[in-house]
């Protein structure tokens, strides 16, 4: 009993050091109502330490365990809301409740956040913002439900969305759902945005898909996982909700690499031994204004290259990055 009694209050005083740390914790000024954020902040990682406690019990992937989906009543709800499979993949289409100009109207796909790991179609948050860029935008919406973590890694969440933006871009779909050709739209929110951003390329160099996105509106998103130490990670290594190290698992995840190499990405030591030629080519000193680089310097892993994430630097990698015609 009195070892019970001893877990309790040791989690209790853990409980009150990382509440003090929280409300400790510094925000940008620009940030209002900060308590509601480190509430947040608070709620979320005692959600997690959670679910990571009854992984060890056996009791199930930490992942799904974590509150994955939120379930909120609709906002401002257009006409139409409906579940259906692109080839297989399931999406939520949202249309107005008015025609466009000649009877057609906007399209959008949408791609959902949460590191490849959380988030929904269908979740709470994702629900009402879609509908409200379906009602203001007067635009059909297509949000794409891909597979997740643990489920799934890197290429699959990939594919499903790039299986559903085929389906959607195909005239038969476009004319189905009453949207323009000349004006489909592709965006994402952080790990959504990444997948946004390899479907715009993507589908732009596919000669077999006729109709192109005319738009890419990118939020937040997690576009490089070469540079863990540029000025934006290390100002925000300790930031609330995403900090750094927790960006670096959510790669690691997307990835397919252990959660042993996590201080080996912080320390970039995955890209340490590249060809001089190519540490140029990762140099973000090359992109940021001298105004804006105060005594922000390039952080060089020691030793030879971490192994372990082939689908972070597949062979063929530094070759195409020695043809790249700009800096990434």
């Amino acid at each position: 009993m009195w070892l019970l009694w001893a877990g309790v209050a040791a989690s209790s005083l853990a409980a009150a050091a990382a509440l003090r740390y929280c409300v400790s914790r510094p925000l940008p000024s620009a940030i209002g109502q900060q308590w509601k954020l480190l509430l947040l902040d608070a709620i979320l990682k005692t959600f997690i330490c959670l679910a990571h406690a009854m992984e060890r019990l056996g009791l199930g992937h930490h992942v799904k365990k974590t509150l994955r989906k939120s379930t909120a009543g609709p906002g401002g709800s257009p006409s139409a809301v409906r579940d259906v499979a692109f080839d297989g993949v399931p999406v939520r289409v949202y249309r107005p409740p008015t025609a466009g100009e000649g009877g057609l109207r906007r399209g959008l796909l949408y791609l959902h956040g949460g590191g490849w790991a959380y988030g929904s179609a269908k979740d709470g948050t994702y629900d009402r913002v879609c509908r409200e860029l379906s009602r203001e935008l007067n635009t059909v919406v297509v949000s794409v439900d891909y597979r997740l973590h643990p489920d799934a890694r890197f290429p699959t969440p990939y594919l499903d969305c790039l299986t559903a933006a085929k389906r959607f871009l195909t005239p038969a779909a476009l004319a189905e759902h009453g949207v323009d050709p000349e004006r489909v739209a592709v965006s994402g929110d952080s790990a959504g945005g990444n997948l946004a951003a390899a479907l715009a390329q993507e589908i732009a160099m596919d000669e077999s898909v006729r109709v192109k996105f005319s738009v890419q509106a990118l939020i937040y998103p997690a576009l490089q996982a070469l540079d863990f130490n540029t000025p934006s990670y290390r100002q925000n290594r300790d930031m609330v909700i995403l900090s750094r190290p927790l960006m670096v698992q959510f790669w690691l995840q997307y990835l397919g690499g252990g959660p042993s190499l996590k201080p080996h990405l912080l320390a970039n030591g995955h890209t340490s031994d590249v060809a001089p030629e190519l540490r140029a080519r990762l140099d973000w000193t090359a992109l940021l204004p001298p105004e804006h680089q105060e005594d922000y310097f390039p952080v060089r892993g020691d030793g030879p290259r971490v192994q372990g994430v082939p689908r972070l630097l597949p062979a063929d990698s530094w070759d195409r990055l020695r043809h790249s015609p700009r800096p990434l």
